[in-house]
């Protein structure tokens, strides 16, 4: 508690760690002790009879209580946007916990699907020249023929926070630092991986569409397609996927460091 007392008035706040209603409240309280006091000082030299050294002590004392009320606002202010700030960065924090879980998940299952291009891709590459696949293996790998995996991040969040200018509001440091190294250099790096594989992905998938036929009104040429040179040689670039697998581990695990470092500051 502060006290400042004098001949004619008192003033007090309590200065404490309460919600905002209570700080919005203490804000009005310190400026409506600024307008009364600085009316109070303009009719000080009104006064009748009061001699001239009471009116300069009086007009003096106005001062300093203005001083004090104007410094005590700015002091509430201040208190009130840095739990505002931090009430918002918490939030944020939180949300993003769940992004980052729900990308995990997604990876995962992104990880088996890159599994199973490289299984496929290794059947089809490996295959004797000019021999067609064994129906029962076209069967099993022919829907990562047509198929692209690609992450659909849950950035959204994360992209708001920092058009906002409020990224620099996280602390510790390092997790700020980590949050932005994950979206602006990890994820990047592997959508840029994934991106160059779906494309090869898309000129197989053009050249089988352009070279299909039917052979019968049931079936078509799509195995004497797969025994194609053409084939071959992209199935043999299809079935890489290891630099993409890194990439999912690394963003999995930086990921996982971060909802431990969130789940840290907060317990939730």
């Amino acid at each position: 508690m502060i006290t400042l007392r004098g001949d004619t008035c008192c003033l007090c706040y309590f200065v404490t760690d309460c919600n905002d209603d209570r700080f919005i409240k203490e804000k009005k309280m310190a400026e409506q002790e600024v307008i009364k006091h600085v009316k109070k000082v303009f009719g000080i030299w009104q006064q009748p009879g009061a001699g001239f050294w009471l009116k300069i002590r009086e007009f003096v004392l106005e001062i300093v209580i203005i001083v004090f009320a104007v410094t005590v606002s700015i002091a509430l202010h201040d208190a009130s946007e840095k739990k505002h700030l931090a009430h918002e960065t918490k939030e944020f924090l939180l949300g993003l916990r769940l992004d980052l879980k729900n990308d995990i998940m997604e990876m995962q299952e992104d990880k088996k699907s890159y599994f199973s291009n490289k299984a496929a891709f290794t059947y089809f590459s490996n295959m004797p020249i000019n021999t067609p696949p064994h129906p029962d293996s076209l069967k099993l790998y022919q829907t990562w023929l047509f198929s692209t995996t690609s992450l659909v991040p849950n950035n959204g969040r994360f992209e708001g926070f920092k058009s906002a200018g409020k990224i620099t509001n996280i602390s510790p440091l390092e997790l700020q630092n980590n949050i932005l190294d994950l979206y602006q250099e990890d994820i990047s790096s592997l959508l840029n991986r994934t991106s160059t594989y779906n494309n090869r992905k898309d000129v197989l998938i053009q050249y089988i569409l352009q070279h299909q036929r039917r052979i019968t009104d049931s079936t078509n040429n799509l195995r004497t397609i797969l025994a194609s040179e053409e084939v071959h040689n992209i199935s043999s670039s299809l079935k890489k996927v290891g630099g993409i697998l890194e990439k999912y581990d690394q963003c999995i695990e930086h990921m996982q460091a971060i909802v431990r470092d969130i789940e840290l500051l907060y317990h939730p």
